[in-house]
């Protein structure tokens, strides 16, 4: 064997041996059987990233051991119900692909109180179509700069305030008996500085001090500094803030929250220990929250490193072990270049679709959509097994997440435009519909990002009579494109903005939570009137959701380009088996025509599956404003946009 191949083995029977002696693992039934032929399957795998990440190391191997035995002992703990839906999986890998897939997401406090009331909600899940519920950060966090929950304290232990441990169990077991799949958050570029990790690195101990990066001068940070961007400012300069004790840690968001070491595979254990606890508590996706941070190398931007890749693949392994259901969605909002390489069946299974999101603003606010036709053209499609996670609005910002590169194709000057975006969207732009505030707002450069809810970003807010148009124009890409799309609650009855979020403790200095209301009961109340712009815009995405799950040419992610030669009207084709799915979407203020000869390439009939109505394409189609189609139609010759 090769030297390689040699270590492998050695190290494969390294770990089996740590297996038989000593692990104190209770086993029961066919748990060990089917532990070890994952072992053999993943294995190889996961040696492999290990040796690359820590192989420096002379502690590697026992290291390596000791994960796979806590893997193994997390597999052996894990509950039946759990292991029957980890085969279910295994045999239909590609689940979270169908066309039936709808996420919500929600902060549980805001829009339920508590556990409790979320799980009394899921009737009205399932009448809304959810088969996904993103409940953002609910872990012990400090109060009241929890940083919305992202300086996380404890990944055992809930918010008191929100609940139990058993009730979030419960929970997620309710869920899933109703087809919901729950996804958390799973922060792990840093804790808070409360974590009993922190806490111990802050009274010295130096096992825990190795969890951070921390330095006994400016030594350090400075000469990392010299390569690393600032996230906040407004914060703090730099990437290092000093402890009590005069020593300096990283911080890359906030002063409360430390940066984890990777380079320490007693970390990454540690990490990989929370994950599986998190999976075995009935969580089917981590959102891995900023991914693009959790490796650092001096003389580097310390984002987007290789070695990143490496560590989600490792975590990945391990999980291939102990909880073979469990999926990750990746988060990161940098460049689209940066986005696809997180997308991965051995990385993240599911991403976030940034771009999509800011370019669909762009085209509301330009009644133009080149910028968004060639993201979808150049950017949508991404490797089988994986799917995007489309969005109109998050609970974050907007920020213009578009390649300058891209923009400058098409004439764009990229500065000149954000600036334009921004101040569009925060209504300081002769002529906006939009009634968004800034969040990180600069007047000296005035750069800033977008906070807001869809309804007042779109203008309901002032009651303008185009609104309930915009926002489901804005939904039905998001719906059709590809992917889980997701709506954050309370948008579906036209919530607004929130200015009351300045008088809550801790929230005054971040405008993000302005559209992050609570639960909209009078939109709600409204809902079955269509009369009522709440009542509007929850039969339009009803409708939509309904039409979705029974169109089959939208399951997965699959599109095709298609250029409709109007400015203002976008098009796109998702293949089916002998049909396609032509979306046409005018974002334009007027009506505006596609042509018959741009047409020519489908057969004359066809019908918009959103109405049932018969379409002829051989005379062209005229499209009113914001109006949009899904037409199934027959494709005479190839068109590939």
């Amino acid at each position: 064997m090769a030297g390689s191949a040699v270590m492998e083995h050695e190290a494969r029977q390294h770990v089996l041996s740590a297996l038989d002696s000593g692990a104190g693992i209770a086993w029961t039934g066919p748990d060990r059987a089917v532990f070890e032929e994952r072992f053999e399957q993943h294995f190889p795998v996961l040696f492999g990233l290990f040796r690359d990440l820590y192989g420096a190391r002379r502690d590697w191997l026992e290291q390596l051991s000791t994960l796979v035995t806590e893997a193994a002992r997390s597999w052996a703990a894990r509950p039946a119900d759990l292991k029957a839906l980890d085969a279910e999986r295994e045999s239909n890998s590609g689940w979270f692909q169908a066309n039936s897939m709808l996420g919500g997401v929600c902060y549980v406090d805001r829009y339920a109180e508590d556990l409790a009331g979320v799980r009394a909600r899921i009737p009205y899940f399932k009448e809304l179509g959810l088969t996904y519920l993103h409940l953002m950060p609910l872990f012990l966090a400090p109060e009241p700069h929890s940083d919305g929950g992202y300086a996380v304290s404890s990944y055992r232990d809930v918010n008191p305030k929100l609940g139990t441990m058993q009730q979030l169990r419960d929970l997620a077991a309710e869920l899933r008996a109703n087809g919901i799949s729950l996804v958390v958050d799973f922060i792990f570029n840093h804790t808070s500085d409360e974590h009993e990790w922190a806490r111990k690195a802050a009274a010295g101990e130096t096992e825990y001090s190795d969890y951070y990066w921390i330095y006994p001068d400016r030594t350090m940070p400075d000469a990392f500094e010299q390569n690393v961007r600032e996230i906040f400012p407004d914060d703090h300069p730099g990437s290092f803030i000093r402890m009590p004790d005069g020593r300096w840690v990283w911080a890359t968001f906030h002063t409360f929250q430390w940066d984890l070491n990777y380079s320490n595979p007693d970390v990454f254990r540690a990490m990989a220990g929370e994950m599986l606890f998190l999976a075995n508590q009935g969580v089917d996706i981590l959102r891995m929250d900023a991914v693009a941070f959790i490796w650092k190398q001096l003389g580097t931007p310390c984002e987007n490193l290789p070695e990143a890749h490496k560590l989600l693949r490792a975590f990945n392994a391990v999980c291939r072990l102990a909880a073979p259901s469990l999926l990750f969605k990746s988060e990161a909002i940098v460049h689209p270049d940066e986005v696809a390489r997180y997308i991965d069946p051995a990385e993240c299974q599911l991403s976030y679709n940034p771009l999509q999101m800011a370019l669909i603003w762009e085209a509301l606010a330009t009644r133009e959509v080149a910028l968004l036709s060639q993201a979808l053209e150049r950017r949508h499609n991404i490797p089988a097994g994986t799917s995007w996670v489309n969005y109109v609005r998050s609970h974050d910002d907007i920020g213009w997440t578009f390649a300058d590169e891209d923009a400058a194709e098409l004439g764009v000057n990229s500065f000149d435009h954000r600036r334009f975006l921004n101040s569009f969207y925060v209504n300081r732009f002769p002529g906006s519909f939009a009634r968004g505030v800034p969040f990180q707002d600069n007047p000296r450069t005035r750069d800033c990002r977008i906070s807001g809810t869809t309804a007042s970003l779109c203008g309901l807010e002032d009651g303008s009579d185009d609104a309930v148009e915009r926002i489901l124009l804005a939904h039905s890409v998001a719906f059709s494109t590809g992917g889980v799309p997701l709506l954050y609650l309370g948008d579906e009855v036209g919530q607004l903005n929130d200015y009351q979020y300045t008088r809550e403790a801790g929230h005054g200095a971040d405008s993000r939570w302005v559209h992050r209301p609570h639960y909209p009961a009078a939109g709600y109340a409204l809902r079955d009137d269509p009369g009522t712009p709440a009542g509007a815009v929850y039969a339009g995405l009803r409708r939509m959701i309904s039409v979705r799950s029974a169109t089959p040419e939208l399951a997965g992610t699959r599109l095709l380009g298609f250029r409709t030669n109007t400015p203002g009207v976008l098009g796109y084709q998702r293949p089916g088996d002998g049909t396609l799915i032509l979306v046409l979407a005018n974002f334009g203020d007027g009506p505006q025509e596609v042509s018959p000869d741009t047409l020519s390439g489908f057969a004359p009939g066809a019908v918009d599956v959103l109405t049932g109505s018969t379409v002829r394409l051989d005379t062209g189609i005229v499209l009113q404003p914001r109006q949009f189609v899904w037409l199934r139609v027959e494709s005479v010759r190839p068109h590939a946009g």
